[in-house]
């Protein structure tokens, strides 16, 4: 598993912890996790199957899997309690951890986490037949072998963020290298397909194991955040998401997207620092 350090540049910085969402990489956490780095000693994670990771273990590609790794990185690591972060699905995986294992948690912020919904939004359908296309990760394969690296960067940038144009250069050429790394290895398509299965087969978990459920036991303060013009996961889960933690605060951004770190790390960056101090009240907010 590979792991991408931010040095702490502050005195007295604690442990944070990064997990990125489905088809990323730790290196979506690069901007916040420095800018945070006065008062954080950062480390994102790829996930297996993504990023520079080798790929999973044969079935090691689900949300409870993934949650798992999470907690046994944390406690090899000694570095616990930590200040957990997650993005989409990596706000899913941190959910079952913070709730699983609320010794390993001191702050939890999660950015449009991958939160169960039941009707998919009508863009999302044609994504259906990957939970039943017997094979499909070929067929899904010979796509994206299909694309180039600038292309597949494009298509990441214009689902996530709700202005691709607000992507500087270094973060572009970001992308199409990790999208060259993805085009690099057999395992690319299989992750991602096996990854998204787990997570749309996890909407259909007993009331008595939802995600639901979990959100609700955790005791971290938490901080919900939410692009407005999220298109990967609909922003009417947001106040539903804060209501079911307990002790909970959620920030709509608009004209934001999918993946709010990376958009404008600087406001999210604002928004963790009163979390971290312990001086965020609860309640919603939209900037």
């Amino acid at each position: 598993m590979h792991v991408r350090d931010t040095p702490a540049t502050g005195p007295g910085a604690e442990p944070a912890l990064y997990v990125h969402g489905l088809g990323g990489s730790g290196q979506n956490w690069t901007d916040l996790a420095d800018l945070l780095s006065d008062r954080l000693e950062g480390q994102a994670i790829d996930l297996p199957g993504f990023g520079r990771s080798g790929p999973a273990l044969p079935g090691g590609y689900s949300q409870p899997r993934y949650a798992d790794l999470v907690i046994r990185w944390i406690e090899e690591s000694g570095r616990g309690p930590v200040h957990l972060f997650g993005n989409s699905l990596g706000g899913a995986v941190t959910v079952r951890v913070a709730a699983l294992r609320p010794d390993l948690v001191k702050t939890l912020t999660l950015i449009s986490p991958a939160m169960p919904v039941y009707v998919p939004r009508a863009e999302h359908r044609h994504m259906l037949p990957v939970l039943v296309v017997p094979r499909v990760d070929r067929i899904v394969d010979r796509i994206i072998r299909g694309a180039t690296p600038h292309q597949m960067a494009q298509g990441m940038i214009d689902v996530c963020f709700g202005d691709p144009s607000a992507v500087s250069k270094q973060r572009w050429d970001e992308a199409v290298e990790e999208a060259e790394q993805r085009l690099s290895v057999p395992w690319g398509a299989t992750a991602y397909v096996a990854s998204l299965r787990g997570l749309v087969g996890s909407y259909l978990a007993p009331p008595t194991r939802s995600l639901w459920r979990l959100a609700a036991q955790i005791k971290a303060p938490t901080l919900v955040i939410w692009g407005h013009r999220d298109r990967m996961v609909d922003v009417r889960l947001a106040r539903k998401t804060a209501k079911a933690i307990p002790d909970s605060r959620l920030l709509v951004l608009r004209g934001v997207g999918h993946t709010a770190q990376l958009e404008c790390p600087r406001i999210v960056a604002r928004a963790v620092i009163p979390l971290l101090n312990g001086s965020v009240p609860a309640g919603a907010g939209i900037l």
